[in-house]
């Protein structure tokens, strides 16, 4: 979906960025917002879609507007291990914003949604005319870096058991509701970074608790009640943080500044982004 650019300030820049889903973007002034929105567009996040490989270009970011993309770290010896889960208060393909790079992780789809994606260059264009959108930038990197230094914490210091209910606890705050979350076996195994057999103990250790209530032909159903209850002191922690940078310190930094008006010029043709 293409948005029309019109002149920041006006109703429809407004009206879009409260309705658009994606809470840092409709955080940011509507002047800022405007510099994004002719060169957005909306994509359907297919279950188990991988948006970037590791080692790979980064071709677009992508700001979640429902669903939840985990980030996996991948080891020469072919080992996985979650790092973080993105949903719609942040963004993917966030290191396009200080260059051209390669990710140093694969992002993929674990709960199906859509997304709002835009080409580095254009972000990059308009990230060098506003001061709010380059204190996006500063705030996604703080959300990353707190998911990232507490599942570190958490990964050496709690059981899988803990790891497992709290890992199910961020995957059901970025559903748009319902307690069955679509993950498999396999996947548990690669948030986790443990043994197929391990996660076949761990999931029956959870369901003799009734933290999950069933999980059959890939889906979990689960007790959410329970899991907090199971879950180390790391998913509210997180969560707690996560969510005061989003819904206190980004409003507050994001208006500090003006952006310098107008529209950029518009995007050549593109195909069709693949999920």
């Amino acid at each position: 979906m293409r948005l029309p650019c019109v002149r920041p300030g006006t109703i429809p820049v407004m009206e879009h960025a409260r309705r658009v889903g994606n809470r840092l973007l409709a955080a940011l002034p509507p002047a800022d917002f405007a510099l994004l929105a002719p060169h957005l567009r909306k994509v359907e996040l297919q279950h188990d879609a991988v948006l970037v490989r590791s080692g790979d270009k980064i071709e677009h970011l992508s700001f979640p507007c429902s669903g939840a993309v985990a980030l996996i770290m991948e080891l020469p010896n072919g080992q996985t291990a979650a790092t973080a889960v993105i949903g719609n208060d942040g963004a993917v393909g966030l290191l396009t914003a200080l260059g051209p790079t390669r990710s140093p992780m694969t992002a993929v789809v674990r709960v199906a949604g859509t997304a709002l994606q835009i080409s580095p260059a254009r972000f990059h264009n308009a990230l060098e005319r506003s001061p709010a959108i380059a204190s996006s930038v500063q705030l996604l990197t703080r959300t990353l870096l707190t998911q990232f230094q507490h599942v570190a914490a958490c990964n050496a210091l709690h059981s899988v058991e803990a790891r497992l209910a709290r890992w199910l606890l961020h995957i059901h705050d970025r559903t748009d509701g319902g307690d069955i979350l679509p993950l498999t076996q396999e996947t548990l195994s690669e948030l986790l970074g443990v043994r197929r057999t391990t996660v076949t103990h761990v999931v029956s250790a959870l369901r003799s608790s009734r933290a999950i209530k069933s999980n059959r032909r890939g889906q979990l159903e689960i007790d959410r009640h329970r899991l907090e209850i199971i879950a180390c002191e790391c998913y509210k922690v997180m969560s707690r943080r996560i969510d005061r940078i989003v819904s206190q310190d980004a409003p507050r930094v994001l208006h500090a500044a003006p952006a310098r008006i107008g529209c950029l010029p518009p995007d050549p043709p593109f195909a069709k982004t693949d999920s």
